[in-house]
């Protein structure tokens, strides 16, 4: 289902804490508007189930709880943000991570209609995380991966706000609550 007239294509980032719904909003915003869903998680567990040096390099890195590099982070979103789906508009989830990833968008110009943050109590987040089930969610790496957001959360939404669109979104709720908030406020409604 198209929601935005042809032509008429949204660039939208969705930012939060691992376990917020990203992830889940993002795909399903991304079919109602027709436009590709790109995920940072999904390119590394990509990468990471290579069997090539970078592969095992970001399969350790992921394993461990931690971040991969900035800079490494950059060299992939940047890599997609240019390919030709993306012209028309996208879901972005997972960049950026820190202020010092937000200078890529100005440095390909990238300009976005929407940012929502969806903002979720901790104990929330490591219970949606520990029912996904995924390998590398164990107590330890979700503990040390919100750690890591929290530190870094503050400065990164400072960052976002000089962008002028960034809005809050109780990520609380159920799935098909929080997208029609989302729907909404790319409505124009509150």
């Amino acid at each position: 289902m198209r929601y935005l007239p042809e032509g008429n294509f949204m660039k939208i980032l969705l930012i939060g804490p691992q376990g917020s719904g990203k992830s889940t909003q993002g795909k399903m915003l991304a079919q109602f508007l027709d436009v590709p869903y790109i995920s940072t998680g999904d390119i590394f567990r990509e990468i990471a189930s290579q069997d090539t040096e970078e592969g095992r390099q970001i399969k350790r890195i992921l394993e461990s709880g931690h971040l991969v590099s900035d800079e490494k982070t950059r060299e992939l979103v940047k890599r997609k943000l240019q390919q030709p789906e993306c012209q028309r508009g996208f879901i972005l989830d997972g960049y950026p991570r820190t202020s010092e990833q937000v200078d890529l968008f100005h440095a390909i110009d990238l300009k976005f209609d929407k940012i929502f943050y969806l903002n979720v109590p901790e104990d929330k987040v490591i219970e949606r995380l520990a029912k996904r089930g995924r390998p590398d969610d164990t107590p330890e790496t979700i503990k040390t991966r919100l750690d890591v957001y929290k530190l870094k959360a503050a400065v990164l939404m400072e960052a976002l706000t000089g962008f002028g669109n960034l809005v809050e979104i109780d990520g609380s709720g159920s799935i098909d609550q929080i997208q029609q908030q989302i729907r909404n406020m790319i409505n124009g409604q509150k």
